[in-house]
């Protein structure tokens, strides 16, 4: 038998799962911590009632056809039938609102992170705590539906994130991981847990409607990564796996928010450290030293899995748009007879950005399929447009689209330039670096640092969430970041691209451009 056998026959694995925006992928990695198998189930939201959200019969079809054509992988690379996992890890994407009442019933449809229309609570609730609640963040939904009066509040028992509640339902157990639980509500970094002040100011604000239920009682236990987060039940093993092959029993860590494992999947858990995660939405964490001076409503204050405070500037609309594009040029080249795979595509456009001008030649994109709250937006309208005097070419075009991709992204960090914060490494990761350079590249010159993508770029969150399942059973005492320096990263190869001056000057044109042409999208957003 090869040594991934064994470890799977043996049970000597850890298996990650990440329900991303539009993929549910898993993970399954040896004792080296490097993936042996992988499954993967796309999916997408719905607009539902002007309100993004995902059906929770979607989760679990998306669950069980992810882990199916995992174990199929496993049984066509080693032949052996995959029963036992060492450690389990559920991650997904963060934020939002999933209410039940106390018979466990779901209240109202699953409303993500992607809507915007939380705006009041988010407004009321960052003045009254001093500190910066984000449209997308849980506490700020259920305020806003204290606001509304919604009929469903009185009936609340439990609020919690996609994550959270994968895992209750594999588990039997309410607890979540203090990065996801960032993205709930504001955390005491220094006590732990949800800070307390906070809670009891919230509980004052809406005592007056008689909800018959505190906060406290409501929101999920929060543990530190390492921390044992229950066992896999027999009802769960099922759920995951219908045919009986998958045995119950199994630890799983405490489940996270997709931008802490991206934390983990680049070794970013450090202070004077940070990464990028673009997908649908894209965001960059840095890790800080000490707190911001202020409170900044563009900047969100999260954690780590293991505690430590991040800034996070998090844009709601990433790569969506440039994916839009580059389907249409497939669909043209299919329409002309000379059809090529989706990757050949991307590949092939990507690659000629690189002959474009530094500025994209005068083009304007815009990425804006949702709401943008970096830039004020409730809502967004792609588009793209130029002037008479624009160089309108393919190269300057593509150019434009990612460059649109990165500069919300480049309007967040560069409020935290007064901070004094200090970057040691950005690593970034996501399926729009699969193509070497090109993103990354650009994405170098949007932040002015060196950017270092490594060959775990396309594996991200579900990967990152193996390696802290696994940290669960092996970690023993040893802090997280020495964990990943030591056991994980020790030798791992990456690529790292400075900023090309040329293309920073162009860049910044770019982004002056883009800030200018904001009132463009302000007044687009009028027409129905």
């Amino acid at each position: 038998m090869t040594t991934a056998q064994e470890a799977i026959t043996a049970g000597r694995t850890a298996l990650g799962i990440e329900f991303g925006s539009t993929r549910i992928k898993a993970a399954l990695i040896g004792p080296d911590h490097k993936p042996i198998a992988t499954g993967s189930h796309d999916w997408e939201n719905q607009y539902v009632e002007r309100l993004w959200t995902y059906q929770l019969e979607a989760v679990w079809e998306g669950l069980r056809d992810c882990y199916a054509k995992l174990a199929a992988d496993v049984w066509q690379r080693y032949g052996v039938r995959l029963a036992r996992v060492g450690a389990i890890g559920i991650s997904a994407m963060m934020h939002g609102y999933l209410v039940f009442d106390a018979d466990d019933r779901q209240l109202v449809a699953f409303r993500t992170w992607r809507n915007t229309n939380t705006a009041e609570a988010a407004a009321r609730l960052t003045e009254l705590f001093g500190h910066n609640i984000p449209l997308r963040w849980s506490i700020a939904h259920l305020g806003q539906a204290v606001a509304d009066r919604e009929p469903h509040v009185r009936q609340v028992a439990y609020l919690t994130t996609l994550a959270g509640y994968v895992h209750w339902q594999l588990t039997g157990e309410k607890v979540i991981g203090v990065g996801d639980a960032s993205g709930m509500f504001p955390i005491d970094t220094k006590l732990g847990g949800f800070n307390q002040q906070m809670v009891a100011q919230f509980d004052t604000l809406v005592s007056e409607r008689g909800l018959g239920w505190r906060t406290a009682d409501i929101l999920p236990k929060v543990l530190v990564a390492g921390e044992a987060a229950g066992k896999l039940s027999e009802e769960g093993a099922r759920l995951i796996d219908p045919s009986g092959t998958l045995l119950p029993g199994v630890p799983l860590c405490p489940p996270e928010g997709d931008a802490g494992t991206g934390m983990v999947a680049t070794n970013s858990v450090a202070p004077r450290t940070g990464n990028v995660s673009a997908g649908t939405s894209i965001f960059a964490m840095i890790v800080l030293e000490r707190e911001l001076s202020r409170v900044y409503p563009e900047i969100d204050l999260v954690t780590t899995p293991s505690g430590e405070l991040v800034a996070m500037a998090h844009c709601n609309n990433g790569a969506s748009e440039l994916n839009e594009w580059c389907g249409a040029f497939a669909e043209f080249a299919a329409a002309l007879g000379v059809g090529a795979d989706t990757g050949k595509v991307f590949e092939t456009l990507f690659n000629k950005a690189l002959e474009g001008e530094p500025d994209a030649g005068g083009l304007l994109a815009y990425n804006y399929l949702a709401g943008e709250p970096i830039t004020g937006l409730a809502e967004g309208r792609p588009m793209f447009w130029r002037s008479a005097d624009s160089r309108f070419t393919l190269a300057n075009f593509m150019r434009a689209q990612l460059f649109a991709a990165f500069a919300t992204l480049r309007l967040g960090m560069d409020i935290l330039a007064p901070e004094g914060v200090q970057l040691d490494s950005m690593f970034a990761h996501g399926g729009v670096f699969k193509t070497p350079v090109v993103a990354q590249r650009f994405l170098a010159a949007a932040l002015k640092a060196p950017v270092a993508v490594g060959d775990i770029a396309g594996e991200g969150g579900a990967w990152g969430i193996a390696l802290l399942a696994s940290y669960l059973v092996n970690g023993g005492s040893r802090p997280l970041r020495e964990y990943l320096a030591e056991e994980v990263f020790a030798n791992a190869v990456l690529e790292t691209i400075s900023p090309d001056p040329q293309d920073v000057a162009g860049f910044d044109a770019f982004t002056d451009r883009f800030s200018a042409g904001l009132a463009v999208q302000r007044a687009a957003i009028q027409v129905p």
